[in-house]
């Protein structure tokens, strides 16, 4: 017999936004169902803090949003900082030293946005938003102290941070968009899994009683370590191999089908 679910972790990009960044009036009502029958309901995303605290209001969650990978976990409505992981600054300070000289493409996530060098390859098209700050030096981004994260942007920076600084003892996440490729730099401590585990140890909810989704490598770890992982119908295959549960995409509903069958299948049953 299955745990009674009392906490969903929800991916966001690929898991329960759409293509258009958009929430299904189906997935709203099934996170609805969920909040009314008594379920907790977090966002857990590699975004910054914007989009989940402005998608956790239209949905009504009233739970700290985890972002940033897990780096970064913050009480919206109070407006506080839970718990911060960033880069170490005897390792950040080099990485943006070296992108400076050598003119390779870098953003810093630090103070709840990002920040890139004046004039510097716009490669999607937030990075004109208003999350993003244009600075003469990424220095200026270390005033604040240690960052949250760093994006090495395109081959050419990936390639040269690799070779410069991979052997630091720091978390590494590559991400492909067809031919675009990114790597995100993280405190090792920095993850989705252990910034789940530290929010539902502060409600008392053990592992067995949540159900998490999501699509990426970096949900992977997270959806192992919760009672009930589900991986998206459009996650990489490496995903999908390494989860047990796999429900619908996120362009067909995934979140709604996987609420409904380990949330309220029993009800069915019972009716």
């Amino acid at each position: 017999m299955t745990q009674p679910i009392d906490l969903i972790a929800l991916d966001l990009d690929g898991t329960l936004l759409a293509a258009d960044e958009s929430v299904s009036a189906v997935n709203r009502a099934a996170i609805t169902r969920a909040l009314k029958s008594g379920i907790r309901v977090v966002l857990v995303t590699g975004r910054g803090a914007d989009t989940p605290i402005r998608v956790s209001r239209e949905l009504g969650l009233n739970l700290p949003v985890i972002c940033c990978h897990g780096a970064l976990t913050k009480d919206f409505s109070a407006n506080k900082v839970l718990n911060h992981v960033p880069v170490p600054l005897e390792y950040a300070k080099p990485m943006l030293e070296f992108a400076e000289r050598t003119g390779v493409h870098v953003a810093v996530y630090a103070e709840e946005m990002f920040w890139r060098v004046t004039g510097s390859h716009v490669y999607m098209q937030d990075m004109t938003g208003p999350g993003w700050r244009e600075v003469p030096s990424l220095l200026e981004a270390l005033k604040f102290g240690a960052p949250t994260f760093i994006r090495f942007l395109g081959t050419p920076a990936v390639t040269a941070m690799q070779r410069e600084f991979g052997d630091l003892p720091l978390a590494y996440l590559t991400e492909t968009w067809n031919d675009f490729i990114e790597c995100v730099v993280l405190s090792r401590d920095a993850n989705k899994k252990n910034a789940l585990a530290r929010l539902c140890a502060d409600f008392q909810i053990p592992s067995e009683h949540v159900l998490a989704i999501g699509d990426s490598r970096n949900d992977v770890p997270m959806l192992q370590w919760s009672g009930i992982g589900v991986a998206m119908a459009n996650a990489l295959p490496e995903v999908r191999q390494a989860i047990h549960y796999v429900t619908g995409s996120n362009e067909s509903d995934g979140v709604a089908q996987a609420i409904e069958r380990f949330c309220f299948a029993a009800e069915k049953k019972s009716a």
